[in-house]
């Protein structure tokens, strides 16, 4: 097994998504990459795909030029000791929730190099909004091909580490309340009569062109609003239920308690 230039540790769900944007991408061809996982089916996955894997993490360490963490942050730390002197002068991506990049430098009892990066659930389909952290001690050369890998399953934006937790409430659990409405709007329509199937379809097509419309086309969200809303019309009696609703003050304190929590989390 030759030299690799990322190796996964944890190849489940997200850390999956992150894998297929980049050979989709071709931002890394199948061999520059080793995977560690004791998951039969995820080892069976990424050999279909033409990736090695890794019999132990200590080798997967030894052979990669970068290490991206995409396990449970319950094992983290063992996940640390055993990697040992392997990690040293390795950099490290993470994507494990609610562990700082202090913390894992403490862990690694090494000197490493760490990236922390807060992915979100969309980027399983390609339209992930990933947070990289901007006061990483990656060399330029690093976040550069950091952000690459990134940018192959969504957007990316650099922010530094003490708004991770905002971050966390904010596009973290997004996908969580943005289904929320997505199925409010369908409950609606089929109050009024429509099919079930038809309502979703109708309702998650509505929230993608909106978003598109903000992000390709540089629309301010209120601007996009006021473009709906005829004056007397129909849209604006339906904007005004969702204020007499209290639908911002109770997204607002969604982010809000999301990102506290996330910070009590990151405290333990």
């Amino acid at each position: 097994m030759r030299g690799k230039k990322l190796g996964f540790i944890g190849c489940g769900n997200m850390a999956g998504a992150i894998l297929d944007g980049i050979l989709e991408s071709e931002v890394l061809k199948p061999s520059d990459i080793v995977v560690f996982d004791i998951n039969t089916k995820v080892r069976e996955r990424v050999i279909k795909k033409g990736i090695e894997v890794s019999e132990s993490i200590k080798d997967l360490c030894k052979l990669s030029e970068k290490v991206l963490l995409g396990v449970k942050p319950n094992i983290i730390k063992n996940v640390l000791k055993e990697a040992g002197k392997a990690l040293e002068g390795k950099a490290i991506l993470s994507i494990v929730a609610g562990i700082s990049s202090d913390t894992i430098k403490d862990w690694a009892d090494t000197e490493v190099r760490v990236l922390r990066i807060m992915p979100n659930t969309p980027a399983m389909v390609g339209e992930g909004a990933t947070v990289l952290c901007s006061d990483t001690t990656f060399t330029e050369e690093e976040k550069a091909e950091a952000e690459k890998i990134f940018k192959s399953i969504g957007i990316v934006e650099w922010l530094p580490e003490k708004m991770i937790d905002t971050v966390t409430g904010l596009s973290g659990g997004g996908p969580a309340y943005v289904a929320m409405f997505i199925e409010a709007l369908a409950d609606g329509a089929v109050l009024d009569g429509l099919s079930r199937a038809t309502a979703y379809r109708l309702a998650a097509q509505t929230v993608l062109g909106s978003a598109k419309m903000i992000l390709d086309g540089g629309m301010h969200p209120g601007a996009l609003k006021d473009m709906v809303c005829s004056p007397g019309g129909t849209t604006i009696e339906g904007v005004k239920a969702l204020e007499d609703g209290g639908l911002r003050s109770a997204v607002i304190q969604s982010v809000i308690d999301s990102s506290n929590k996330s910070r009590k989390l990151s405290e333990k």
